[in-house]
């Protein structure tokens, strides 16, 4: 599929208009435009179809999204740095092209980084200032990676400081380098975290594809709280060299956009193999349109893992969805993947050890504190660091944990990864199953910096400890605030859930634009 959209590139020209924006530069409910292209629903191959006929430059495209950001991000805070050189890249891209040298489906489209993976020339700052300084003077090898496929490096977003591992009640989506994105359907909403900046730009159409990483549902809660698709890869599928880390066991970066065709074709890119096929799909032809057989559904077995601890109004949205994807010729069942207590008790003790080894490493190789005891120190003496939730309760406890070396330490993890992955393949072995299915996140709750976050939210924690990869795409809505359906499915099965993704996103086809309402009435969260 990547080499017909890339194979079918031409010339290209013509100027731009950023549309969706009221009067005084605030945002409209109306879709973001240019010249006629819709940028809310658009995917990367009908952008390159378009280039291709020469109706599209990447120039107009990375203006637009430039534009955008200016107009609209002022009211939900997603991006902290654009880069000085984006239209540079742009003008580049659509040299390659005109001398028919574009290196792929990525080739001068817009990418929005969030702000714990290395650039050589922004900050990279995992949103504290304790790393505000000097750029770190070299590219994440994903970062590497999207360059050489000629993707456009826009900036950088906002995320929950140190990825939400620092305070015992954090706020999703704050750091004190950037303060707090807010959801863009609420904004006195929370958009999870940590990936909280990737997901609300995309949400607001500020970019066309985004990356994000997860430890544990950093990826894909705030993929389905911002209503979007968040795709946390195999672990190793894509190298984490150059991101800021809190454990190796468990930490992947991965993609994130509005539509599960440009993830997939992302994920090619990050996976190093930019001209493969990682969708199993095929686009009834060059100009993008919308990929996926329309029976793509039907024989497969899906089992719905419910948890109505989310609320009423998750589990009818889960009933309807359910609903649906059987009208489509799935067999859904439900299932309750086993383990989850044992991997609820075991999960955070391991991860305090593996982040006082990595974050070590890490610290080494930049400016600033040196290590977490460093780092421990200089939020301190920093008051900025306080001036939403004063507590650091998680470092101090890594500091205090045993050693990766020690032997108590090792059979925690083992057992912890091993009842993980039980807990999938087990649950699709019992069941004959594709996938599971589960609700990603509840609506969003009210933002308070002095309450936190109220985020036990445990469909991803499975396939975050077992190192399988999971998939979020938007299922639907309760009132105004999305909720996605989180896939699973065994080791390396990546390719296939993106396939399958594909063809539940075209029949539940529950995306929809943001409001940026200013609030909807009290929390039931």
């Amino acid at each position: 599929m990547a080499a017909v959209v890339a194979g079918s590139l031409l010339a290209s020209a013509p100027g731009v208009s950023a549309r969706g924006v009221g009067a005084g530069g605030t945002p409209s409910p109306g879709a973001a435009s240019l010249e006629g292209i819709d940028l809310d629903t658009v995917t990367i191959p009908e952008l390159q179809a378009r280039r291709g006929q020469g109706s599209l430059t990447s120039l107009a495209l990375t203006r637009a999204y430039l534009r955008r950001i200016e107009a609209v991000d002022p009211k939900i805070n997603a991006v902290l740095y654009t880069d000085p050189s984006a239209l540079r890249q742009a003008a580049a891209s659509d040299a390659r092209q005109r001398g028919g040298r574009l290196r792929g489906p990525l080739d001068g489209i817009p990418v929005l980084l969030k702000d714990n993976v290395d650039t050589r020339d922004l900050p990279t700052t995992a949103g504290s200032l304790a790393l505000a300084g000097e750029p770190p003077g070299r590219d994440a090898v994903l970062v590497a990676r999207l360059r050489q496929a000629g993707a456009v490096i826009l900036g950088k977003t906002n995320l929950s400081e140190w990825a939400n591992f620092r305070a015992a009640k954090p706020t999703s989506g704050w750091s004190a380098v950037g303060g707090q994105t807010h959801n863009p359907y609420v904004l006195d909403r929370n958009p999870c975290g940590s990936s909280a900046g990737s997901a609300a730009a995309l949400a607001a159409s500020l970019s066309q594809v985004a990356i994000g990483t997860e430890t544990d549902g950093s990826i894909v809660c705030p993929a389905g709280m911002n209503g979007v698709v968040g795709l946390k890869p195999s672990l190793g599928l894509v190298s984490q060299r150059g991101v800021v880390p809190i454990s190796a066991q468990q930490d992947t970066a991965g993609p994130m956009a509005r539509n599960v065709i440009d993830t997939a074709l992302t994920l090619a890119v990050l996976t190093g193999d930019r001209a493969a096929d990682l969708t199993g799909l095929s686009p009834r032809d060059a100009t993008g349109a919308r990929a996926g057989r329309p029976d793509g559904l039907r024989g497969k077995r899906i089992g719905l893992w419910r948890l109505p601890s989310l609320g009423s109004d998750v589990d009818a949205l889960m009933s309807a969805t359910a609903a649906k994807l059987r009208a489509a010729g799935a067999e859904v069942v439900e299932v309750t993947p086993p383990y989850q207590a044992r991997l609820a008790e075991l999960e955070f003790p391991a991860l305090l050890s593996e982040f006082h080894r990595d974050i070590d490493a890490y610290l080494a190789t930049r400016r600033g504190p040196r290590d977490l005891a460093a780092l421990i120190a200089f939020n301190r003496t920093h008051p900025q660091e306080r001036t939403c939730f004063a507590g650091q309760e998680l470092f101090e406890q890594a500091l205090a944990a045993p050693p990766t070396t020690d032997p108590a330490y090792r059979a925690m993890r083992a057992e912890l990864t091993d009842l993980a992955r039980r807990s999938i393949d087990e649950t699709l072995a019992a069941h004959r199953l594709d996938a599971i299915a589960a609700p990603t996140n509840p609506p969003a709750w009210t933002t308070d910096c002095a309450r936190g976050d109220n985020d036990v939210i445990p469909s991803s924690t499975p396939a975050a400890v077992s190192g399988y990869p999971s998939l979020s795409v938007p299922a639907g809505s309760v009132g105004e605030l999305p909720v996605g359906l989180l896939l699973m499915a065994g080791d390396r099965q990546d390719t296939g859930l993106l396939s399958l993704g594909a063809a539940v996103e075209r029949r539940l086809e529950a995306w929809r634009a943001p409001r940026y309402l200013p609030s909807v009435g009290p929390s039931a969260h």
